[in-house]
């Protein structure tokens, strides 16, 4: 297995396991194991799980930016539908067996007080996030940078109700607050 291949079953390993069963409770013996390579190989390409742990967020921000603009492609150029296919996201997105929230808030429940690299990885996702609901209200919308923290608020409740509840409908009641603030902003 060259380099590249052991980066990536590790990566896809420790992403799989920390998602699964948390941070914390992931250690380097229990991944090395998982991956199929030899604590050597692993230390060289991560020589700490702070070094890993990064990497796998910054994968998982890739994977959920890539995911979320694909279903907002799909809305086509209508603006209003665009806001809410990150709702339509959310909707797909915790109905997968393996959904167990946002990986992202894992993190700093776990880590923020220790790590202030991990801390910071999770508020940059955060804000790119933000800067996403602008971009998609737009800057001729009336109060859109309120809009979009509301539509931000409601998409981060949402997920952190979905995890904690088990209950995939936050998506629709999510959708459905949106609706209202979507509509009274691009009537006004």
């Amino acid at each position: 297995m060259d380099e590249d291949e052991a980066r990536e079953r590790i990566l896809a390993t420790a992403e799989r396991l920390y998602y699964e069963r948390g941070y914390g409770a992931v250690g380097m013996d229990a991944l090395r194991t998982e991956a199929g390579v030899s604590l050597r190989r692993l230390y060289g390409l991560f020589p700490s799980k702070e070094d890993i742990v990064a990497a796998v967020l910054a994968r998982r921000r890739v994977e959920w930016e890539d995911a979320l603009a694909a279903k907002v492609d799909l809305a086509g150029e209508d603006r209003r539908a665009r806001m809410l296919a990150v709702f339509d996201h959310l909707a797909e997105w915790f109905v997968d067996p393996t959904f167990r929230g946002c990986a992202f808030l894992r993190a700093w429940g776990e880590l923020s007080g220790t790590d202030e690299q991990v801390a910071q990885i999770v508020r940059d996702h955060k804000a790119a996030f933000q800067r996403t609901m602008v971009e998609l209200v737009g800057e001729d919308v009336a109060g859109g940078e309120q809009l979009a923290a509301q539509l931000s608020l409601l998409a981060e409740g949402a997920q952190s109700t979905a995890a904690i509840a088990g209950e995939p409908s936050a998506a629709a009641h999510a959708r459905a607050a949106a609706e209202v603030l979507v509509d009274h902003a691009l009537a006004a």
